[in-house]
């Protein structure tokens, strides 16, 4: 027992007995550093330096791009690349499945392999024949409105094929008679409205103004630049209240009406209406009355 213990001592004082680390100067001799140490402290620290060294390995093997260079390790490329393979096939899979059940049908079909029901043609045309008497003619007062309220949205909606612009409608610029009429044989691309001078002339829809200047031969000018390819004009004005770049609201005043330039022969405006390039007759669009 007491040999036991001699030797747990001996081992104790092995592991705490003090050494001094020192580094000197091999030409001076000069000491520079010193370190107190004991085999415990040795051990203590290299254990904890292992340990350090093993959590910092692990963190940057699970946590940075380092352990793709590690073999065993598959890219978060590779494997999205898979993902998307993956999916890719499971969908080229299902439509191989709806092409195969087609083509059977369609082969079913040219084979002849399609069972037969038999319709008995008279019996058909007995059951859903009809007498003129035994039903009413007559539009009701709901119809009447209904088809009224179509035929005044047909005649003032530029743009019927464009779903999006169903609800487009002209707004008059001005309201008066008309002294000149659209004529596209003599080349009168507008309708001259008369009006007294200094009358608002406001603007037919939503738009941009593109120009607005002054000419010798009509005065002063302002175009407006409309949705879905629209764009009108508007000649012989006295004064311009909008500029080259303004946005304007239908029935915004643009400008005042008067006989400006060479070709006016009165107070009036020269109304154009341009879709696409191509001049239209604002009259089926626009009631000026």
């Amino acid at each position: 027992m007491s040999d036991k213990k001699e030797k747990q001592k001996k081992i104790a004082r092995k592991l705490l007995d003090k050494y001094r680390l020192v580094i000197l100067n091999e030409e001076t001799f000069e000491e520079r550093l010193s370190f107190k140490l004991t085999r415990l402290n040795v051990f203590v620290i290299a254990s904890i330096s292992t340990i350090v060294l093993i959590a910092l390995t692990t963190v940057l093997i699970a946590f940075t791009p380092l352990r793709e260079y590690i073999p065993g390790y598959s890219s978060t490329a590779l494997k999205r690349k898979a993902t998307e393979l993956y999916y890719k096939t499971d969908s080229l899979q299902q439509i191989i499945s709806t092409n195969k059940r087609y083509y059977s049908s369609i082969k079913k079909v040219l084979e002849g392999d399609v069972s037969a029901v038999d319709f008995n043609r008279d019996s058909i045309i007995q059951a859903v024949k009809l007498e003129a008497s035994d039903v009413d003619l007559n539009p009701i007062e709901e119809d009447s409105i209904l088809r009224e309220k179509v035929d005044k949205e047909d005649k003032y909606n530029l743009f019927e094929s464009a779903t999006s612009a169903s609800n487009f409608v002209l707004f008059p610029p001005v309201n008066g008679p008309i002294s000149e009429p659209y004529n596209l044989k003599e080349k009168h691309y507008a309708v001259d409205i008369v009006v007294a001078k200094d009358t608002p002339v406001k603007a037919t829809a939503d738009g941009a103004v593109i120009f607005a200047e002054w000419t010798a031969s009509t005065g002063y000018v302002i175009i407006i630049e409309h949705s879905y390819g629209l764009i009108s004009v508007y000649k012989h004005n006295s004064a311009l209240t909008k500029s080259q770049g303004d946005l304007v609201k239908a029935g915004e005043v643009i400008a005042t009406a008067g006989s400006s330039g060479e070709l006016s022969t009165g107070p009036h405006l020269h109304f154009e209406l341009w879709n696409d390039g191509y001049p239209i007759n604002p009259t089926n669009f626009i009631d000026f009355k």
